[in-house]
């Protein structure tokens, strides 16, 4: 099993996301990239610990790669707002990989350029590629959330409508109860 980190914004779609995929294992939300150990939800989400909400995919590479998870990565949210996803605000929303090897941060890197030079986007990805230097689960009220809190407000309203879509376009790679 290998595993990768990501941060698009809030870590509940990412996580939503990413645990459909087929060769993905498990997918846990968590705190990243700050110096901080062991933050809380509400210290992060003041946005004065350096952490960013992420999720953790562990998945087998013989079913699904890391360059496939790039690709939904960029996907699931816009690489382009510094520090933002949509209403959430603060560096804890930041675009971000937290790559755990050369491998992971040399794709990273090849694949922010190809979607700068290819103009895919109007405006620069400002995605930040660091190394991981440490992970924080979250709390376990936060795991698997969007399935277990599908009309909270904030899930209605933007979970889902970003799950449907990535679903539509990623219909071919989703596990097969999904």
């Amino acid at each position: 099993m290998k595993e990768a980190t990501f941060g698009a914004g809030c870590f509940w779609c990412v996580e939503a996301c990413f645990k459909d995929l087929e060769g993905v294992v498990n997918v846990l939300p968590g705190y990243s990239g700050g110096p901080i150990k062991n933050p809380s939800y509400k210290e992060v989400c003041l946005g004065t610990t350096g952490h960013a909400e992420v999720a953790r995919v562990e998945y087998n590479e013989e079913l699904i790669s890391f360059e496939e998870l790039l690709e939904v990565f960029w996907f699931v949210h816009n690489p382009t707002t510094l520090n933002r996803q949509g209403n959430d605000i603060g560096e804890q929303y930041r675009s971000v990989i937290f790559y755990h090897d050369d491998q992971q941060k040399a794709l990273s890197e090849k694949y922010k350029q190809q979607l700068n030079e290819s103009g895919a986007w109007e405006n620069p990805v400002v995605t930040e590629i660091s190394p991981l230097i440490n992970f924080y689960p979250a709390e376990n009220y936060h795991h698997n959330y969007f399935q277990n809190n599908p009309d909270q407000p904030y899930c209605a309203s933007v979970v889902r409508p970003k799950v449907e879509k990535f679903r539509k376009a990623f219909q071919q790679r989703l596990k097969q109860h999904s």
